[in-house]
Order: structure tokens, then sequence, then C-alpha cells
């Protein structure tokens, strides 16, 4: 069984092309965590965190997510190396992989955050 604190892993990543480089620049949304294992996943969560700060990629880190940019093979690639560090201290883990992908978008990390800021006419609390 799942509980709520699961979505704490939660990293997220959307894709976007860049259509002069032909390049693809991904926000991929994804969770992992242990099964089966204490309440508090903090040490977990930091381990997981020290690994996306160290890769050099945008993100933004929150209570329950942590939202990623970056080049497609790069964030696949931190996803991977995420997946084996969980697996290096836990015999079960739960792994999710949510993909939004939409063609010639810009900013998408804040962007997203602006749009409706901008429908609201006001900022919004970070």
């Amino acid at each position: 069984m799942l509980s709520g604190r699961a979505n704490f892993y939660g990293i997220v990543a959307y894709i976007r092309i860049n259509r002069t480089k032909r390049e693809i620049i991904s926000v991929t949304q994804f969770s992992i965590f242990p099964v089966g294992v204490r309440e508090s996943l903090s040490k977990d969560v930091a381990k997981i965190l020290d690994i996306i700060d160290k890769s050099g990629l945008s993100y933004q880190f929150t209570a329950m997510s942590t939202i990623v940019e970056g080049n497609w093979d790069e964030v696949m690639a931190l996803i991977k190396k995420c997946r084996d560090a969980m697996r290096k201290s836990h015999s079960r883990i739960y792994t999710s992989i949510v993909i939004d992908d939409r063609k010639r978008a810009r900013k998408r990390l804040s962007g997203k955050v602006e749009a409706v800021e901008n429908i609201l006419n006001r900022k919004l609390q970070k």
C-alpha cells in the first residue's frame, strides 16, 4: 500500500522541442520511493536531491515534488542514476514516470506558473 508521503519523491520533467537545434528539452515527472520501510523518508529524499543538485540540471524542489528541466538524454540518465542509488539501499522501490510532450514550448519550468499568474493578474505563493 502506498502512503501519501510517497509523493515526496516526485520529480517533474516536461518535454519541449527546440526546432532550431532539434534538441528535446524535458520537464518529466517521476516519483521514486522505497516500499515497506519506515514512515519518515527524509534521509532517502536527501540522497536523491543531492544527486539532482549535483547534476547541473535546472530544478525546483518542493515538499511534494521536484521539477527538473534539461536535455532529454540528461534527464533520463538522471532518473536512472536516482533509481540506481535508491536500489543500493532498498530491495524494493516504486517508480512512476509521467511525460508532458508539447511542441514549441519554452521556459516550461517557470512558464507554466507565469501563465497562471498572468491569468490571475497576481503573483502566487511559491
